[in-house]
């Protein structure tokens, strides 16, 4: 007989189903970066185990990283107010724009990343962006452009104050669009919640895997990537879809045209034409019709191609202007984008989903570096002072 003590009830043994490897695996990614989230660690587990039945559930990964008191955020960031909720209806119905700083680039100069972006209100697809070395209207557009190419038109854009936003060159853009352009009150971070909320996404899940010293063109090809293998196909906690499977659900959108699209992103400035004839625009002087003697015309180009001038008086095309003198060939505000070296080495996360991007491409990757805008070409000034070149100097 085993007398009472039988009786007495046995502490209840859970078998451990979680290997000390696995977790070892988890605590060394978290420790690695602090910055990752549980989901973060998660995802990265799932990329680079190959047994994927021995990789934690997020909870039970959650739990255990607070069991080791691993789950304290890095950035001490704390849940701020709350406020009302709104969503467009329908996709190109809005579209949000802002900027993120990022990591230092390579070389000499060590300038820091800018990510201009433009998020789709509705679907929160990422519809145009670009990583770049400032924050200025070249940038600007060149985001925005590859937004309207590929996903169409919006109805309205909304973005903040930023002298890029507020540039008498996107405006002139949008009119020629037909777009609505909304600049949020100052100090109103919140109208802009969609796009801030995806830039915290792009912090935790992106810049957390790079370091400084990344190539500018090697940074957009990651970002690139991450955005379509990783981003675009999560499904969203708020829409319950992943953002590319809600912005398709309408079917392809109707795409601007090449012509309607160049003049949107053509520059313009007055003039008025002197007794010679003639006008200049930064430096260089042309010759115009004769008949616009005196008349202040519109002078609209491209900022990187100085030497061909479409001449417009009350809106009407009156022919090209003549180049005369030519020492400036882009606008002086057009510069080139910074030049590369290399990168880091253990997991490299962003690298495996970049490959998988190149492989969907056909193992074509985008040269991004292809897409820099060229440098301006001297510094050279016209001959004599008329009203044009202080209207110029005025400019500058």
């Amino acid at each position: 007989m085993a007398g009472f003590d039988a009786l007495v009830p046995q502490p209840k043994v859970v078998p451990v189903r979680t290997s000390a490897e696995t977790l070892a695996l988890a605590f060394a990614l978290k420790r690695e970066r602090p910055e990752r989230t549980a989901a973060q660690v998660h995802e990265i587990m799932l990329t680079t185990v190959e047994d994927r039945d021995r990789v934690l559930g997020l909870r039970t990964l959650q739990t255990h990283l607070a069991r080791a008191g691993l789950n304290v955020r890095a950035d001490g960031r704390s849940p701020g107010k709350v406020y009302g909720r709104f969503e467009a209806s329908a996709r190109n119905e809005l579209w949000t724009g802002d900027g993120l700083h990022g990591p230092k680039l390579a070389g000499d100069a060590a300038r820091r990343a800018v990510l201009l972006a433009f998020i789709d209100d509705h679907s929160r697809l990422l519809v145009g962006w670009r990583w770049g070395t400032g924050e200025d209207v070249f940038r600007l557009e060149a985001a925005l452009r590859v937004g309207l190419m590929s996903r169409g038109v919006p109805a309205a854009i909304l973005v903040d104050r930023g002298s890029a936003f507020v540039s008498s060159q996107l405006l002139r853009a949008c009119a020629v669009l037909g777009v609505k352009l909304i600049h949020a009150s100052p100090r109103a971070a919140t109208t802009k919640g969609k796009i801030e909320r995806h830039f915290r996404t792009v912090r935790d899940q992106f810049l957390v895997e790079i370091d400084d010293g990344v190539e500018l063109a090697e940074l957009n090809r990651l970002f690139s990537a991450w955005l379509e293998v990783v981003y675009h196909r999560r499904v969203h906690s708020e829409t319950g879809q992943t953002p590319l499977a809600r912005f398709e659900t309408a079917g392809a959108p109707p795409l601007p045209t090449p012509a309607l699209l160049r003049e949107a992103f053509l520059w313009s400035v007055e003039r008025t034409v002197t007794k010679t004839a003639t006008v200049s625009l930064h430096g260089n002087q042309y010759e115009v019709d004769p008949a616009l003697v005196g008349r202040k015309v519109e002078l609209v180009f491209d900022p990187f191609d100085l030497t061909r001038i479409e001449v417009r008086y009350q809106h009407r095309p009156m022919g090209l202007a003549v180049p005369l003198v030519i020492g400036r060939h882009t606008h002086p505000q057009a510069e080139r984008e910074l030049p590369p070296p290399a990168t880091g080495t253990g997991i490299d996360y962003l690298r495996l989903l970049a490959e998988q991007r190149d492989a969907e491409l056909g193992g074509h990757p985008i040269d991004y570096s292809a897409l820099a805008e060229p440098e301006g070409e001297g510094e050279g000034e016209g001959e004599g002072r008329d009203i044009n070149q202080q209207q110029d100097e005025e400019e500058q």
